[in-house]
């Protein structure tokens, strides 16, 4: 049996598989599952993007492009980045990875060593902890509390700081939270990674998906000093339903780093699909109704679920502001987020993702990225479940 890097022993298995796995083998079973599980839009990618991978591939566009993406789509996000948020980014300084989860982790790779640590508001999406730890730094954990709406506050991000801190995660709108930061806010931050010269991983994936008339703001955009201190991460996946297409970039100030990550690139996965850089750049240039469309659908599921969830005895959430995630807070029922998701699966054949492996073991996290219909009927059975508990 082969002996395994040390660095693969280091990163933990995800908590969610095995729920997720059970659901989707009791599904095809016949049963039926009501799944809060999403986490992708379950809108279809729009038929204009469609169109134009049909037509790339018609007129044989199935080649290799340069590693770090095609220019056409780089001068497009160029303009996407000026025109939605006040930011100059030349086309050398963007990087179009196999979706925003690969630019991250690329980000790691080429940021990070052994003795670096990198400060994680918690919750925070699964995955950021494990690929810190895959680049041998080390994750360091604030955490931040309900009654602030999961944001971080200055003076606790101050007292995490250390000699060894290389960089601070922001993820606005947030998966699991679906925390929305404001100016100010921001600016905070950006005044002390400023003054600390550490970098700022700016995660705005969500960014199109805000609610209640609230603008997205990209901490970049404060200014020059915290903008050549961020690497900016995005993507089509969210904002346009395309999470299979992986499509995704960083934009960065700092050449040195860009290079480096388009030299790590270039020997693992070389460019992005030809074909799916193609749909992006019709769905960055392109009609944006179906944007628009999508959000204002989230954002009255959003209000649906969130009244239900209020009324429920022994479970509350805060309003989430962006995503489509409704964290919901389980303390009162006095289970482990865990055992809950395995007993709501189990008791009521409805599929929810536990909050541990996001930081929080009194939260579950319900998607809202499902049919209001399917909404309702998970809802009446979760109410019911937790009216039978007599709490």
């Amino acid at each position: 049996m082969a002996k395994l890097a040390d660095r693969v022993s280091n990163v933990s298995p995800s908590l969610t598989l095995a729920i997720t796995a059970k659901a989707k083998k009791m599904k095809i079973g016949g049963i039926d599952v009501v799944s809060f599980g999403a986490g992708e839009p379950d809108f279809d990618t729009p038929q204009h993007i469609k169109t134009s991978a049909i037509n790339a591939i018609k007129e044989g566009f199935t080649k290799y492009t340069p590693a770090s993406g095609m220019p056409e789509l780089k001068t497009a996000i160029s303009g996407k980045l000026k025109r939605d948020n006040m930011l100059e980014y030349p086309s050398s300084s963007i990087l179009i990875s196999c979706g925003a989860k690969h630019s991250l982790y690329n980000i790691f790779q080429a940021l990070c060593q052994n003795g670096d640590e990198v400060i994680i508001p918690s919750p925070y999406w699964l995955s950021y902890p494990e690929m810190v730890r895959l680049s041998g730094a080390k994750p360091v954990f604030l955490k931040t509390e309900e009654k602030d709406s999961f944001k971080i506050k200055k003076d606790a991000l101050k007292k995490a700081l250390s000699k060894n801190t290389k960089a601070i995660i922001i993820n606005s709108p947030s998966n699991p939270t679906g925390a929305v930061y404001e100016k100010n806010e921001l600016q905070e931050i950006a005044d002390i990674a400023v003054s600390k010269n550490i970098f700022v991983i700016s995660d705005e994936i969500y960014e199109h998906l805000i609610y209640d008339d609230k603008d997205h703001v990209s901490i970049a955009a404060l200014g020059g000093d915290v903008k050549k201190n961020t690497l900016l991460v995005n993507g089509v996946s969210k904002s346009f339903s395309m999470t299979g297409w992986r499509i995704g970039y960083l934009a960065a100030d700092d050449g040195e780093l860009l290079e480096a990550i388009n030299k790590i690139q270039s020997h693992s996965t070389s460019n992005p699909s030809s074909i799916s850089q193609k749909a992006a750049l019709e769905a960055i240039n392109g009609d944006q109704a179906s944007v628009t469309e999508m959000r204002d659908e989230f954002e009255s599921r959003r209000d649906y679920i969130q009244e239900r969830i209020q009324k429920i005895k022994g479970l509350s959430a805060i309003k989430p502001s962006g995503a489509f995630y409704l964290f919901c807070n389980i303390e009162k029922l006095k289970l482990d987020s865990v055992l809950l998701a395995n007993k709501m699966l189990d008791e009521i054949k409805v599929a929810v993702i536990p909050g541990k492996p996001f930081g929080s073991d009194n939260h579950i996290r319900l998607s809202f990225a499902s049919g209001i219909d399917e909404i309702k009927k998970g809802m009446d059975r979760i109410e019911e479940w937790v009216a039978a508990k007599r709490l």
